[in-house]
């Protein structure tokens, strides 16, 4: 009954990891950047929504730069991530 009892623990525990991962990629999702088109676009300061999601979207960054859509902005990239204060990824 024990070994029952811990196989069921790990399988619900490992269950739990599984799905925590699916909700972390799931947040990925480039277009929840178009609230700072603005800033893309035409070169004004990001907004505060703006640096807010890109801070809740930073481990996201590397996987942005490999779509095709972002490299070509990769210099305003830069300057809107150093207005708010973010790094720029270091990517592998």
């Amino acid at each position: 009954m024990k070994f029952i009892t811990l196989v069921f623990i790990a399988f619900f525990l490992s269950s739990l990891v599984l799905i925590k991962g699916e909700e972390e990629n799931a947040s990925c999702v480039l277009e929840d950047l178009q609230i700072c088109k603005t800033a893309v676009t035409t070169g004004k300061p990001p907004s505060t929504e703006c640096c807010d999601k890109l801070k809740e979207q930073q481990t996201c960054f590397c996987d942005y730069l490999k779509d095709p859509r972002v490299s070509r902005y990769i210099t305003v990239a830069k300057q809107i991530l150093a207005a708010c204060g973010i790094p720029f990824p270091s990517c592998n």
